[in-house]
């Protein structure tokens, strides 16, 4: 089922989500309204605290990367109760957007390389390390986790030019083409 994806705004956006388990209350249902909801969106990784629950799991489909970055061609995933153990690898810069940012389009740097311990579907638990637009894609939504937006990745002088921007998000005054759920002031 296709959820409306939280707004900036939404406190859930800030929280540090909690770990789950196997016996997490219709925990296939979650993954596939996430799955739902990120190809509805046309976005390449949903955190669940985008969809408003604060539990630690994400997906990522980076098929929508695959003509410009070969490596992103058929990674779809699953990541529950993610650790990052490690990020290395030369800093790089990328245009980044984030579903709850409607219209915001920003350069952040990021590590190339992430490894990462972190449960699938069936619980079975993973350790990869990952590099360029998938290492990316992972430390953008592991952020969510962590109750972090790209934003915060950015300098204060950038920030501050982006406050009309967050302020119209903030006021429900954007447009999309997926279902979002802005938060009321």
């Amino acid at each position: 089922m296709i959820k409306p994806i939280v707004a900036y705004g939404n406190p859930v956006l800030r929280k540090v989500a909690v770990d789950i388990d196997k016996d997490y209350p219709d925990f296939q249902t979650v993954i596939t309204n996430l799955y739902d909801t990120l190809k509805n969106s046309e976005g390449v990784g949903l955190a669940a605290p985008q969809i408003g629950l604060s539990i630690r799991v994400f997906v990522v489909d980076a098929n929508g990367f695959a003509e410009d970055y070969p490596d992103a061609k058929g990674f779809v995933r699953t990541f529950i109760n993610p650790q990052i153990i490690e990020t290395k690898g030369k800093e790089w810069m990328f245009n980044e957007g984030c579903l709850s940012f409607p219209g915001i389009f920003e350069d952040v740097s990021r590590p190339s390389d992430v490894t990462i311990r972190y449960l699938d579907e069936q619980f079975v638990e993973h350790t990869e390390t990952f590099t360029g637009i998938c290492a990316r894609i992972i430390q953008h939504e592991y952020d969510h986790l962590d109750g972090k937006c790209f934003i915060d990745r950015l300098n204060p002088l950038k920030r501050k030019m982006l406050s009309g921007k967050l302020n119209n998000i903030l006021k429900g005054k954007v447009s999309t083409r997926y279902k979002i759920k802005f938060h009321k002031i």
